[in-house]
């Protein structure tokens, strides 16, 4: 983000406030930046890349992040660095598909509590379960997962690509794990009917179904309503909504756009209407609004994700200078969950 060799303290400090005065509090702009300053002396003394999730505070995000995006986009960069070693910024999941893409490199997450309610909704004996109950039938596993369900799967995606990924596949019945609400948004847009199954005694599988999902959900995204956009349009008609595709399809459908963490960061980027509100992590609207002041977003979103809240400055610069929390992924593991990512960067 900025180099320590190009400018001094004090010049990186009147840089940061002057991106981040709106939308972080004036007395806590020194503070952090004199973190960052720490940080991002000690990632090139160590040779490190920060990779900072769209979900992460303002003043992480626009201060030590070398690259930022969604999951798809810091996924090709884990692919892709040189750098002997990966601080994700972001959750496990995110730095788990870093170590399986770079397994040489050190791959260190700041918080070790930073999960993932959508994560832990799914188990690789559940996916064993359901490949023995319909045989033969393509497994597609949101990146949202942990390094072992992505093991037992034939292809990852992303919200981004999901429907792609689905289409790609080019058969007619597909099981499209784990997130619900996602699943039901890609049944959408691809044309395809969803059934959940259940394991009740006698229950088969002769009905017509073209995907098969799984009651998983993401803890932010299912407490946003269609009260909430009513009541967000009574107040500001000239409004427009982006809802992220893990909301609920009922959202997604009252929504003007529906994309990724980068779909909609480019949306506001190359649109220009009166207002825009963003339907997923609350963070992300002020990293919108930092990096382009002359959009006016409303900061009506109070829902932060307990997770991504845990990666902190503080708990960053510890990671580099303890190397501490390491990831590690066994790589009988790792191989197999790494050629169902290989696949999913290839139709990107």
């Amino acid at each position: 983000m900025f180099e320590e060799n190009e400018t001094t303290f004090e010049e990186f400090y009147l840089q940061l406030e002057a991106k981040l005065r709106e939308v972080v509090p004036h007395v806590e702009i020194r503070y952090k930046a004199e973190l960052a300053w720490k940080i991002n002396k000690l990632k090139k003394d160590k040779n490190a890349v920060i990779l900072g999730h769209n979900y992460m505070e303002p003043a992480l995000y626009h201060s030590i992040a070398d690259y930022v995006g969604d999951s798809l986009e810091l996924s090709r960069k884990a692919a892709e660095t040189e750098n002997d070693i990966i601080v994700f910024c972001g959750v496990k999941f995110m730095a788990e598909t870093a170590k399986i893409l770079s397994p040489e490199k050190t791959v260190l997450l700041p918080s070790e509590r930073a999960g993932c309610s959508l994560a832990e909704s799914i188990t690789a004996s559940d996916v064993r379960k359901l490949r023995m109950r319909f045989p033969g039938v393509p497994v597609v596993t949101y990146v949202n997962t942990y390094a072992d369900v992505k093991a037992e799967s034939d292809i990852c995606c992303t919200s981004g690509n999901a429907s792609a990924v689905v289409d790609s596949l080019e058969t007619d019945t597909i099981i499209f794990l784990p997130d619900e609400y996602l699943a039901k948004n890609v049944a959408r847009e691809t044309g395809r009917h969803i059934i959940f199954p259940t394991y009740k005694k006698g229950n088969g599988t002769d009905i017509d179904f073209q995907m098969i999902g799984w009651h998983g959900k993401c803890e932010v995204h299912e407490k946003f309503t269609t009260e909430d956009i009513e009541n967000v349009r009574k107040q500001f008609p000239d409004v427009v909504i982006l809802a992220h595709p893990e909301c609920s399809p009922e959202v997604v459908e009252a929504a003007d756009f529906s994309g990724s963490t980068s779909g909609m960061t480019k949306y506001v980027e190359q649109t220009s209407m009166g207002r825009y509100l963003l339907l997923t992590e609350c963070s992300m609207g002020d990293n919108i609004l930092a990096a382009n002041p002359e959009k006016e977003m409303l900061r009506l979103c109070g829902v932060r994700c307990p997770h991504m809240n845990q990666i902190t400055l503080e708990d960053t610069l510890k990671a580099l200078e303890l190397n501490q929390y390491m990831i590690e992924v066994p790589e009988s593991i790792r191989v197999r969950a790494a050629k169902a990512v290989r696949r999913m960067l290839t139709i990107s």
